[in-house]
């Protein structure tokens, strides 16, 4: 039984533990984008349900559910991937479900892109990355490819360039506020 997907609207009560994928919520035809409210500033993704309608669909109900809200970018490495999505920080936590991989053809990740981060296939769950730099970029295609930043690379830029310690952890918190999701009818 899949979990029921939230309303549209934002109006769904924060939630971060699932016992199942959520159901399609999401219409592959239609265009969405992402608005990631950081502690660094805003970056819109471009959503990309055509190649990832499972992987967008994910994300988009995270966000309905306000999961990402008030989650650190745990692992930050300067020229590759800024890593979020985990409610615990550690890189070891997520929704309480695992889904399938949809990858890309070799050679599809770009600065920019946004994928999925996992413990192997078929292991995808609330983790993400933003490539940053040209060792991100040159992954090969094991990570589900769903969307990309169309406005904010300037802030990517900033994040990756923050100091970090410890597991490549930012010293200072690097903080997702909110995840707005809008749907394009055209």
């Amino acid at each position: 039984m899949a979990t029921p997907f939230p309303p549209f609207d934002g109006s769904a009560p924060k939630q971060q533990k699932f016992s199942e994928p959520p159901e399609m919520g999401i219409d592959p035809s239609k265009r969405y984008t992402a608005n990631m409210s950081t502690s660094m500033g805003e970056i819109v993704i471009a959503l990309d349900p055509i190649k990832a309608p499972k992987t967008v669909n994910n994300f988009v109900f995270l966000a309905l559910n306000h999961y990402f809200d008030g989650i650190i970018f745990h692992r930050i490495i300067n020229g590759f991937v800024c890593q979020g999505g985990d409610p615990t920080g550690t890189g070891r936590g997520g929704p309480g479900y695992r889904f399938e991989d949809e990858l890309p053809k070799p050679g599809q990740y770009e600065i920019g892109s946004v994928a999925m981060a996992n413990a192997g296939p078929d292991t995808n769950g609330s983790q993400f990355f933003l490539i940053s730099g040209p060792s991100g970029a040159g992954l090969p295609p094991l990570y589900s490819l769903f969307g990309k930043i169309v406005k904010g690379l300037d802030v990517l830029e900033q994040m990756q360039s923050v100091k970090t310690g410890g597991g490549d952890k930012p010293v200072d918190d690097v903080i997702i506020n909110s995840v707005t999701i809008t749907q394009h009818d055209d």
